[in-house]
């Protein structure tokens, strides 16, 4: 192997060490949380240190970085998380009691799918903008919304990055512990920053 391609394969290596770490901290912290108190908060430090990648802000520890946004925007975080988790239960109730009515409340169909797309492509780009931009409560439910509706094309991107790490999983589901979650926000916090620069285009601020 030349030199050339010694180093490839070293910066190869060293960034799937990273994506493992984080992807494993990401696991470890929704466990301590008990899952459901603990995954908002461990995906908004992962996303936060994923964006420091993208950034191309290298020069600080995973680990210290992880556990601070954590502790700090846990309980910012969870407050979301309980926001989409009642909005989900609700959809779902909904949809079940369509199909329990036999087809008599169909003219409801339409909306349920419609505040169905549109609670997807809210929680598609909410960890993106929750780390890249300082809102309000709601307004970050609003400005996700909005970044969805206004890219489309970053949001099919989106989309169809779900379903390809999807159906890697089922091929390979020992990449769970290693990558699965650190490879989805490479890719979503890439077609989020898309969105952004796009937006700040359009409004003129570069």
């Amino acid at each position: 192997m030349t030199f050339g391609g010694w180093e490839k394969f070293n910066t190869a290596a060293f960034w799937m060490i990273k994506l493992a770490y984080i992807n494993l901290l990401w696991i470890l912290f929704t466990i301590g949380g008990l899952v459901i108190f603990g995954l908002f908060p461990a995906t908004v430090a992962m996303f936060t240190v994923v964006r420091k990648w993208m950034r191309k802000e290298n020069n600080f520890k995973i680990f210290p970085a992880f556990w601070t946004v954590f502790r700090t925007d846990f309980i910012k975080s969870n407050g979301h998380g309980l926001l989409f988790i009642i909005v989900g239960y609700i959809l779902y109730y909904d949809f079940t009691f369509l199909q329990l009515n036999d087809g008599k409340l169909s003219y409801l169909l339409p909306v349920l799918i419609f505040i169905l797309i549109s609670y997807a492509v809210t929680l598609l780009f909410f960890f993106p903008v929750f780390v890249h931009f300082d809102l309000k409560f709601f307004q970050y439910i609003k400005q996700s919304f909005l970044v969805a509706i206004t890219s489309p094309i970053e949001t099919i991107l989106s989309a169809v990055s779900i379903v390809l790490l999807y159906f890697v999983i089922t091929l390979l589901p020992g990449i769970i512990p290693l990558f699965s979650g650190s490879l989805l926000a490479i890719a979503m916090t890439w077609t989020s920053f898309r969105a952004f620069r796009k937006i700040e285009h359009r409004k003129g601020l570069t």
